[in-house]
């Protein structure tokens, strides 16, 4: 996938970008509602890149990207398109985790728009989601401005998650 958004360049992980993942995996603030909310450590980071490179075998278009700021090669988060099963249905899930220092500048946003004009254009499938713990406010209002809905509740993993849809 080559897709770039007016500030963002997204572009595969590599095992260089192990170090960066890590720093993202270590801020309680950055996994707070992601999965269980827990911090990992290095074992847990090698697996989690492992599973990155794992979506990536299920499409080019696949999978979490670096975000990199286009003016001065910052690295922001990470976003992609990330397939999920969802009870029992195959979905694709709009994701993204912005650094802390980045945080309130508006890449989350600007990713995810980014992802759902390329997903649509390049993939078309019936809808997008976006997995968000209840008291995720600012992924909840990513969502809502890129016109995504709440579609219901599940749980996944024991925790309470909320599903956002572009339907």
């Amino acid at each position: 996938m080559i897709l770039t958004s007016e500030r963002l360049l997204f572009r595969p992980y590599s095992n260089d970008d192990f170090d960066f993942l890590m720093s993202l995996l270590s801020d309680p603030e950055v996994v707070r509602f992601i999965g269980k909310g827990k911090t990992r450590n290095e074992n847990g980071g090698k697996e989690f890149l492992k599973w990155i490179y794992s979506t990536y075998e299920v499409g080019e278009d696949m999978g979490l990207m670096v975000l990199v700021n286009k003016e001065d090669n910052t690295l922001i988060g990470h976003a992609g398109l990330v397939p999920q099963i969802i009870e029992g249905n195959e979905e694709i899930e709009i994701g993204y985790w912005i650094c802390r220092e980045h945080w309130g500048k508006g890449y989350a946003t600007e990713s995810a728009k980014a992802l759902l004009e390329y997903g649509i254009k390049q993939i078309n499938p019936q809808r997008f989601i976006s997995l968000i713990q209840p008291d995720n406010l600012a992924s909840k209002k990513v969502a809502n401005k890129i016109e995504m809905k709440f579609d219901k509740r599940i749980i996944i993993d024991g925790k309470d998650v909320n599903v956002y849809a572009t339907i």
